[in-house]
């Protein structure tokens, strides 16, 4: 009964199954994928019901100067855009046009804007025959703006009109000044 043990544990010691031998083959690597691996695909994306999911059109504009610039929406958002404005548009020509009238429109569009909360707000100028087009973008969807907003614009007195227009990317808050010269008012006798 010895023996038989002694035999057992010789058959079991890691020398019993003799030397490591490297293979003399390169080992095989897994088969090629048949079909490449894709990222997971996002959910899809749901957009509101209504008017809002109508396709919305593009602005074009051809035939004519227009200016984009874009502020932070902060306090100082207004003023930096009122100048910046102001600067673009003389650039222009426009020799009837009342400097303060257009800034007083870009500062109110541009709080309107500012208060819908977004991070940035766009400024867009454009003109047309003896018209100046001024457009303030939120980049925020925000409500409708305040009743104080179009009265003011509506007090100023190149402004021959103004609104809104809500849509996915956010507001547009957007006045059209009358650059045209003025008529000098006679004195009365």
């Amino acid at each position: 009964m010895r023996e038989f043990r002694f035999r057992e544990a010789e058959l079991t010691a890691p020398e019993a199954e003799g030397p490591k031998v490297p293979p003399s083959f390169p080992p095989k690597s897994p088969p090629p994928q048949k079909k490449p691996v894709e990222a997971p695909r996002p959910p899809p994306a749901t957009k509101p019901t209504g008017w809002l999911s109508l396709p919305r059109p593009r602005m074009r504009i051809s035939n004519r100067q227009t200016a984009a610039l874009t502020f932070p929406a902060d306090g100082w958002a207004a003023k930096k855009a009122a100048d910046q404005a102001l600067k673009t548009v003389r650039g222009w020509g426009h020799a009837g046009l009342d400097e303060q009238d257009l800034q007083a429109a870009v500062r109110f569009l541009v709080d309107a804007a500012v208060r819908d909360g977004g991070r940035r707000v766009s400024v867009h100028l454009g003109d047309q025959e003896d018209k100046v087009l001024v457009v303030a973008l939120s980049h925020q969807a925000g409500s409708a703006p305040e009743g104080d907003v179009f009265a003011e614009l509506r007090a100023l007195a190149t402004v021959d009109s103004c609104g809104d227009d809500l849509a996915e990317d956010g507001r547009r808050v957007w006045a059209v000044l009358d650059a045209a010269p003025r008529r000098r008012r006679e004195p009365s006798a």
